[in-house]
């Protein structure tokens, strides 16, 4: 079956004990066909060349500090995805795209905490690969590279934030900055403008606010490259919206058929 493309606001480990996002999340991944795998693309892993993550059950990758000691004890054994792996390999050669490999490198929390949500079980086999660059066009470009796996039952999985901006977390009421960059990537998403998304430094509203550093919008592009691949621009929902920690970060999440 041909899956959809997504991206989610991940949130930090304390995200775990959010009844009410995980529940949003669990509900999301059931009203979804089941993968028969997953291809995560995390803010919290760049490397170049494009880099391929363990390809069997290895320990999560703990990327925090500072947290209650319940947080490092989160295990999510997923089966590994050597089959996966031989197929991305094979979509970056064709398009020159260049990758590695690192057998010992686990999911991080930016892919295994909605992971713990969404498919709690932990039986899908899950490959990680990294972001090569901040580069807008080089994200895109490897998401198109993945658009055939779409065609293979394989959910290509963008987690990160639309917006991030650790100064304003916890402050009372939401910013107008946030309101006005989530609701420019609403309509950017929706006409599914990909030069508009790739060009959000000069076109969207309030950038340097809204993302003081992007590592956590670029998955969204690579999700986008993905979704790009075709005739008919395709359908886009939000299955989660709203904000977090005040107007920190917004939970926006996008689902692409």
């Amino acid at each position: 079956m041909r899956m959809p493309v997504i991206f989610a606001a991940h949130g930090a480990p304390v995200l775990l004990d959010d009844e009410v996002w995980m529940a949003e999340l669990a509900g999301w991944a059931k009203a979804m066909p089941r993968p028969a795998a997953i291809l995560m693309i995390s803010a919290h892993w760049e490397q170049r060349p494009t880099t391929l993550g363990a390809t069997r059950t290895v320990p999560l990758v703990y990327d925090f500090s500072g947290f209650p000691a319940r947080y490092y004890e989160t295990k999510y054994p997923s089966p590994g995805a050597p089959e996966l792996a031989g197929r991305v390999r094979g979509l970056l050669d064709a398009r020159g795209i260049p990758w590695s490999d690192d057998e010992g490198r686990g999911l991080d929390h930016g892919a295994y905490v909605p992971l713990v949500a969404m498919y709690p079980e932990a039986d899908v086999p899950v490959l990680q690969v990294s972001m090569p660059a901040l580069d807008p066009r080089e994200l895109v470009e490897l998401g198109r590279a993945l658009a055939p796996l779409r065609e293979d039952g394989v959910l290509v999985f963008g987690s990160g934030f639309l917006t991030h901006n650790m100064r304003y977390a916890f402050r009372p009421g939401i910013p107008s900055w946030a309101r006005e960059f989530d609701a420019w990537a609403e309509e950017a998403l929706l006409a599914f403008d990909v030069d508009l998304l790739e060009d959000f430094r000069r076109r969207a509203p309030a950038p340097d606010l809204a993302l003081p550093t992007w590592e956590h919008y670029a998955p969204l592009l690579v999700s986008a490259g993905a979704a790009a691949e075709g005739a008919a621009r395709p359908a886009v929902t939000f299955p989660i919206t709203g904000f977090w920690m005040g107007g920190a970060f917004t939970r926006r999440s996008v689902q692409i058929d």
